[in-house]
């Protein structure tokens, strides 16, 4: 409004051109799934080469990240933890909220959602279980996407060719000694993974740690969600990892219920 016109610009006497641009170059983030360079220039009626070297520094710093086909970026893990945009305002919070409540009751282990930024997978919220002897709820936590059953759910859902981009090399990092470190095995796991409809995961990336994850929500690659359930190994086994994504995925299907 014209009598807070103070409050939305800054004075320009006082402005520091680079970090405004930047600023600028988030909020686009806002409205916009993914940018390339030439759509930010062209929205801040900037240079190229002054966009490219603004997402580069966003990049480097956490804020902005590469999209699976390298032709664009994304908000990267850092401004997720200030709030991600799209699909991650109070309405779904609430919904999501309401789904871990009712994961956490028919699994009765710690329950979480994960986001798929780049090649991590990022913890947006959850509820610990109420057994004595449990995995610890981590909120804002990022782990190797190919390492966790979350990670790997949502990788199911890209294409061979956009797992071929986000993983440029045939060997992949080791987080323990269970984790996939071939491209190929990664490729052959989710496949196996759009075959049964959820992710398993065993000791992959903390040990004695195992997971089961299924799809919560998100039509984008930007706003989809795992729904997770990690138990200590003790109560891990095939049996109890299938049954809890059974339970997973009836919790799941409240999603677009609640709230």
């Amino acid at each position: 409004m014209k009598g807070n016109r103070h409050l939305m610009e800054p004075a320009r006497d006082y402005t520091i051109e680079s970090l405004d641009t930047g600023l600028r170059l988030m909020r686009l983030f806002l409205t916009h799934d993914a940018l390339t360079v030439s759509e930010a220039a062209g929205l801040l009626s900037i240079g190229r080469s002054t966009a490219h070297r603004v997402l580069s520094t966003l990049e480097g710093r956490g804020f902005a990240t590469r999209e699976p086909s390298g032709r664009g970026y994304s908000a990267g893990p850092e401004l997720v933890r200030l709030g991600r945009p799209a699909g991650f305002g109070a309405p779904v919070r609430k919904q999501v909220g309401a789904v871990l409540e009712d994961a956490v009751r028919r699994t009765g282990e710690t329950v979480l959602s994960a986001a798929l930024i780049g090649d991590q997978v990022l913890v947006t919220d959850g509820r610990e279980s109420g057994h004595p002897v449990r995995v610890m709820l981590e909120r804002g936590r990022t782990r190797p996407a190919h390492a966790t059953a979350g990670g790997k759910l949502l990788l199911s859902r890209m294409t061979a060719e956009q797992i071929c981009v986000l993983y440029p090399r045939e060997r992949l990092d080791a987080v323990t000694p269970d984790t996939l470190t071939s491209r190929p095995e990664l490729l052959a796991e989710l496949g196996r993974i759009r075959d049964r409809g959820y992710a398993t995961g065993r000791g992959e990336s903390v040990p004695g740690l195992h997971a089961v994850a299924v799809p919560l929500a998100g039509a984008t690659l930007r706003d989809r969600l795992a729904l997770v359930a990690c138990a200590p190994a003790g109560r891990g086994d095939e049996a109890a990892l299938e049954r809890r994504a059974g339970e997973l995925l009836r919790s799941a299907a409240q999603f677009g219920a609640t709230g």
